[in-house]
C-alpha cells in the first residue's frame, strides 16, 4: 500500500522583513487597520510597492504631498527592505522618521522618510534620498 505524501505547508514572511506570514503582518494594514508606528507603516508601504497596491500607497500618503495618481514600473522586482533607523514615530509622537535600504534587481533605493499623523493614523509625508 503507498501513502500519499502530503506536502508540508509553508508559509512564506511577509515581504517587509519581519517573520510572519503577510496575512498576519502587513495584510491587515492593507485592509484597513491603522500601523501603530511609523516604521510599521513603511514596512507596510514596501510591502505595497512589492504587491503593486497603488490604492494604499496613496490611500497612506500625507494630503499635502500625495500625487494625483501612481504609476509603478511593473519591471520592478523588490528584493528586501532592510530598516536602518528610526526617530520618534512611535504611540507617542507625531511625526516620525524611518531611515531604509529597499533592493530591488540591479539596485538599491536608500531613503530617509518623513512621517506624520494625520486624524491618529500615520501617514508618508516625503522622504531625503541618501547615498
Amino acid at each position: 500500500m503507498s501513502r500519499r505524501r502530503t506536502p508540508a505547508r509553508t508559509t512564506a514572511a511577509c515581504p517587509c522583513g519581519l517573520p510572519e506570514p503577510y496575512e498576519k503582518c502587513c495584510a491587515r494594514y492593507h485592509s484597513g487597520a491603522a500601523a501603530p508606528t511609523a516604521e510599521a507603516l513603511m514596512r507596510s508601504r514596501y510591502t505595497a510597492f512589492v504587491r503593486g497596491d497603488t490604492a494604499y500607497l496613496l490611500r497612506t500618503w500625507h494630503p499635502r504631498t500625495r500625487p494625483g495618481q501612481l504609476d509603478l514600473d511593473p519591471g520592478t522586482r523588490w528584493t528586501g527592505l532592510e530598516i536602518l533607523d528610526t526617530g520618534d514615530g512611535s504611540a507617542f509622537h507625531t511625526t516620525g522618521t524611518v531611515t531604509f535600504r529597499a533592493s530591488f534587481r540591479g539596485g538599491a533605493l536608500h531613503e530617509r522618510s518623513r512621517f506624520e499623523r494625520v486624524d491618529g493614523a500615520w501617514v508618508y509625508v516625503d522622504g531625503d534620498f541618501l547615498e
